[in-house]
């Protein structure tokens, strides 16, 4: 791996995975406390009709992904606080038109846009230094936001109806959140691409909070796991020659199936001590 690290690209990429992970990490574990994961997924797939709208007007497809999220993931917000009972009905439709908008506008567009690969299965190693400078600005946005709002979205994930009752405003904060998951699942998809996105957000908060006692320790540690997957995942595909966005999911996978393998061990052995 360090001789790799001698070309400007893989120092790229390797960057790209740690501040990608420093948000997955923090927003990761927001999403997942607060059972987000159906709306996170719905966000990032319906962003694709963003980067096909930008290929057709001739625009910057991070930019037209990064409005088109932001849009969406309000709409889906209104949706599941106004009639939580079929949130996930209006969800999954939007999931579907967004999809379909940018496959048809793609198809519109003259030419052949190999770029539209990298954004459904990711491009980590070619990701520019225009992309690091804006993974760093979110990072530090989101990481400033929570840091200031900690309290109330620890009030809003775990108890919703006292966090409105002591008069935090849980509905903006709320919209807050999905704003900027919609921001950072454009970030997200150049690392792993939009069919993997959801799993960065989601197996490495998963893994964590089993081990933690906080929100903030689940939110570093899922940082760090996030980190471990993609260094380990660029190592296997720089070696191996195999897609960087899978390489770095598949590590994420094995993880979560030892996890789920050591608690299935442990709940056996506690189940023997106590008998």
């Amino acid at each position: 791996m360090w001789e790799a690290l001698q070309f400007e690209f893989m120092r790229n990429a390797l960057l790209a995975g740690i501040l990608v992970s420093i948000v997955c990490g923090i927003l990761g574990t927001l999403i997942v406390v607060n059972r987000i994961v159906f709306i996170s997924g719905g966000i990032a797939h319906a962003s694709f009709g963003g980067i096909g709208l930008a290929f057709y007007i001739g625009m910057s497809p991070a930019l037209g992904a990064a409005i088109f999220a932001l849009a969406v993931s309000m709409v889906m917000g209104i949706a599941s606080v106004k009639n939580k009972e079929r949130a996930d009905t209006v969800i999954g439709v939007m999931w579907a038109i967004g999809m379909a908008l940018g496959i048809i506008l793609i198809e519109l567009t003259p030419g052949y846009n190999a770029d539209v690969m990298s954004y459904l299965f990711g491009s980590i190693l070619t990701v520019p230094k225009s992309d690091i400078w804006y993974m760093l600005s979110l990072d530090i946005l989101v990481f400033f936001v929570v840091f200031f709002f900690y309290k109330e979205f620890i009030a809003m994930s775990y108890d919703e109806e006292f966090a409105f009752v002591m008069g935090i405003p849980v509905r903006l904060l709320y919209f807050v959140l999905l704003a900027m998951i919609s921001l950072s699942v454009v970030m997200i998809i150049r690392v792993v691409g939009l069919i993997l996105v959801i799993a960065l957000l989601t197996i490495p908060p998963y893994i964590a909070e089993k081990y933690t006692t906080s929100l903030a320790k689940t939110m570093v540690l899922s940082s760090l796991l996030g980190m471990l997957f993609t260094t380990a995942g660029l190592w296997f595909s720089y070696n191996y020659n195999i897609a960087s966005g899978a390489t770095i999911i598949m590590v994420g996978g094995v993880a979560f199936f030892i996890s789920l393998a050591l608690d299935a061990f442990g709940g056996k052995a506690e189940a023997k001590s106590s008998i």
